[in-house]
């Protein structure tokens, strides 16, 4: 997939220029006075970003699931934490966005940038069209990185929360579709991980998205700010949720979710003080 094809890693050559004959015989050793210095030789080629890593295939080719950092990992008991965002637009809701509703949060952005947090945001395409300049800021900034939440935020499977389905041909092209608009928007930090609209799925939608290569990506931790008052509330559950190597589920989208901005600003520096660090999911799903 021409897409997914980005997010690998670039190998990087070390050989002489095209045309470039080899000495018949290796050179007389120069003396140290003659040897180039480090400076004069000029700086080494940088390496290549490593590939996000990602889950191998299940039986049959059913796309791997990845919820929280594995208890037999060798950094199992590290205290680190995955705040994932989803930045939900259903393909239908444009006329609502026209009226002036709005589906980002850039004052959460701002919040996490301020305080210093890595994070992993699950854009939809149809999100990242409406809000493209976010969506090429998100992607541009090196403490984020864009996941794919589908185009249309339409279920793949049901029921499911009362979301319409995608139909099992269109789901892989529904993710392709995501993809395209992220690299539209011009979005450079985008990682090969898919999370289901609604965390739903069966074997059949994981059967239908093996092409896609992706890994899906869930959640141990509910934060339970989808439609809350209380950012109170919201904090407790991710506070008493939360476990080293969890992977907390929360929202990008202020009608949706209008109080966790404040409840991050109170999980941040709890979550500090008991000693846990920050991570994007890549960096979680490492080892």
């Amino acid at each position: 997939m021409a897409a997914l094809g980005l997010l690998g890693a670039v190998l990087v050559g070390c050989g002489g220029q095209a045309g470039e004959t080899a000495p018949s015989k290796e050179p007389a050793a120069a003396s140290p006075s003659a040897r180039p210095s480090a400076a004069a030789a000029g700086p080494k080629p940088a390496r290549a970003p490593a590939a996000p890593p990602t889950m191998a295939p299940g039986p049959g080719g059913l796309t791997p699931v990845y919820a929280r950092r594995a208890a037999d990992s060798p950094k199992s008991a590290e205290k680190v934490v995955a705040l994932t965002f989803d930045a939900d637009m259903t393909a239908d809701q444009g006329p609502r966005a026209a009226r002036g509703e709005r589906f980002d949060n850039p004052q959460l952005i701002a919040t996490l940038r301020r305080l210093q947090v890595d994070a992993t945001v699950f854009m939809t395409g149809r999100w990242a069209e409406e809000y493209p300049d976010q969506a090429r800021s998100i992607g541009g900034d090196p403490r984020f990185e864009i996941a794919n939440h589908s185009y249309s935020h339409y279920a793949f499977a049901s029921p499911c929360y009362g979301l319409p389905t995608v139909p099992g041909p269109d789901m892989t092209a529904d993710v392709q579709r995501a993809f395209d608009a992220f690299r539209d928007a011009g979005a450079v930090n985008v990682v090969p991980y898919f999370r289901f609209p609604g965390g739903c799925y069966d074997d059949a939608a994981l059967r239908a998205l093996g092409p896609a290569g992706v890994t899906a990506v869930q959640w141990d931790v509910v934060s339970g700010d989808a439609f809350a008052k209380d950012p109170d509330a919201v904090a407790e559950q991710v506070l008493d949720g939360v476990k080293p190597g969890s992977l907390v589920v929360m929202h990008c989208t202020r009608s949706a979710a209008p109080v966790t901005e404040q409840a991050i600003r109170r999980i941040v520096p709890e979550l500090r003080a008991r000693g846990y660090r920050f991570v994007k999911v890549s960096e979680l799903m490492s080892s």
